[in-house]
């Protein structure tokens, strides 16, 4: 037997899956590591952790799936988006990484859209704001001098892990996309985007395809990871177009609705859409694209409500939606926004925060376990509004992600978008990236093929039209408080 595996870095873990040359998963293993935040409105990982997850995740799975290293046939990574990986000449990392939903560098964000907006979009197909590259290095040159003067290479999380792996200093041309430092049409980095944040493009990897085979892995790699050297690894791509391949979105009209550490909307289509509220991403398949919405904490609400109200420890999660069960939709009046790091489509107002609004003394904490969940589906409506509006012919859509496990939020999310939703039974990126190994080796024929054999259909959740009535008048209530409180959250942060 022949396998893959597939390892995904995402905000609060990391996770490998073993996939058989059948298709068939044979283990999974996953690791938790922090996102710290040391000041208000930061997010900050150390790169360390993510290469260390990946060596005990690799080792767990290749042990529980009873799988020798010789046996691996490929190997792919993923990771999320944006989070750069800062090294010096002796290829040191130099300070933690800026997770993307930092909000630090919003000046920066503000003076490039002000000054430098359509050429960004032009090269970028992206409106700036803090969760970019460019202005995350804007902001280190202009407050960590002594850091940005050390930086000689610039990569990104899975890139960083892939180079302890191979020492090929390269990316895919998603992932470039996310630093906003490329020129996509010409599919090259830009001089004057990286002008902007004041590096040179000499410091950035080569751009390649996700297929791409890449150097060997190296003796110390080996060891650390129980792996072979003969083991092909490939270039691998973002956690969100690996979920979007892994729940079988390959064609045109295909939609996913993500509830992940980030919530996001991602249809897809043969272009980039021209609407500066979505943001414009290449899928891995050649031709097609995924733009999409985000809200920024969708699922980090919920771990954020565990941790602070609750406990974090096994079935905690089971617990709390056995809680929110019991309580009626619309939560006895009780409003959740989950803006705890300011929010994305369709405001992009990093100044925007988090609320309970409406609280009553009968309130329990059933009431305050729904409400979230609601909240972070009416923060998602929101963003499918955005989509909507494109006049997109949407023919199916699949709900992903770690918060798709919980029956009863899959249906308030269906209830308050009012679509018919398919989960499958393995959604997780890791898989979309065990899938793209086996196609860049050769174990899949096509994209096509590794879908077949790979993603399964659970179940279907459909709306309950009553719900979805309630649910309207709520979303109206839930973008009226928005409107009422944002203005005193700007005034806030002054």
């Amino acid at each position: 037997m022949k396998y893959l595996i597939g390892a995904d870095f995402g905000g609060g873990s990391a996770k490998a899956t073993l996939l058989t040359q059948e298709g068939q998963i044979a283990a999974v293993a996953a690791r938790e590591y922090p996102t710290n935040y040391p000041q208000n409105g930061w997010a900050e990982q150390d790169p360390e952790d993510a290469y260390q997850a990946f060596v005990q995740n690799v080792r767990d799975v290749m042990k529980k799936g009873m799988a020798a290293p010789e046996d691996i046939v490929c190997i792919c990574l993923d990771a999320a988006t944006h989070t750069a990986v800062l090294l010096d000449e002796e290829d040191r990392v130099i300070r933690p990484s800026i997770y993307w939903t930092d909000t630090r560098s919003r000046r920066e964000a503000a003076f490039l859209r002000e000054c430098r907006e359509e050429k960004i979009y032009a090269l970028s197909y992206n409106v700036p704001n803090e969760m970019w590259t460019l202005p995350q290095l804007m902001w280190l040159r202009e407050n960590e001098q002594e850091n940005f003067r050390k930086i000689h290479r610039i990569m990104f999380v899975k890139d960083y892990v892939r180079y302890r792996l191979t020492g090929d200093f390269v990316t895919d041309r998603v992932e470039a996309m996310g630093s906003m430092l490329m020129d996509v049409p010409n599919r090259c980095w830009s001089e004057e985007l990286c002008a902007l944040a004041g590096v040179r493009r000499g410091m950035l990897p080569q751009i390649v395809e996700p297929l791409e085979i890449l150097s060997p892995i190296g003796e110390k790699a080996c060891q650390e990871a129980g792996l072979w050297p003969g083991t092909k690894v490939i270039a691998g791509s973002t956690d969100t177009v690996m979920e979007i391949y892994a729940n079988g979105a390959v064609h045109t009209g295909q939609m996913t609705v993500k509830l992940a550490t980030a919530g996001r909307i991602c249809p897809v289509t043969d272009r980039a859409l021209d609407n500066r509220r979505l943001v414009n991403y290449q899928h891995i398949i050649p031709g097609l694209w995924y733009p999409g919405t985000g809200t920024k904490s969708c699922a980090s609400s919920y771990r954020w409500y565990r941790d602070v109200f609750g406990k974090a420890e096994e079935g905690a999660y089971e617990r709390m939606n056995r809680a929110a069960a019991e309580i009626p939709p619309l939560s006895g009046g009780l409003y959740f926004h989950p803006y705890l790091q300011g929010e994305l489509t369709p405001y992009f107002d990093a100044s925007l925060r988090g609320s309970f609004t409406g609280i009553r003394s009968f309130h329990t904490r059933g009431h305050f376990t729904r409400a979230l969940l609601e909240g972070v589906a009416y923060s998602l409506k929101d963003c499918y509004q955005v989509i909507e509006r494109e006049g997109l012919d949407i023919s199916q859509a699949v709900i992903i992600g770690g918060g798709a496990k919980s029956a009863l939020w899959r249906q308030i999310v269906s209830d308050v978008l009012g679509i018919e939703m398919i989960k499958t039974k393995n959604n997780d990126s890791s898989l979309g990236s065990a899938m793209l190994a086996g196609v860049a080796s050769g174990i899949f024929s096509s994209y096509e093929e590794s879908v077949e054999k790979c993603v399964e259909t659970e179940t279907v959740v459909r709306p309950d039209s009553q719900n979805f009535k309630r649910y309207q008048r709520g979303f109206e209530i839930y973008k009226r408080i928005h409107d009422a409180l944002a203005e005193i959250y700007t005034d806030m942060e002054r």
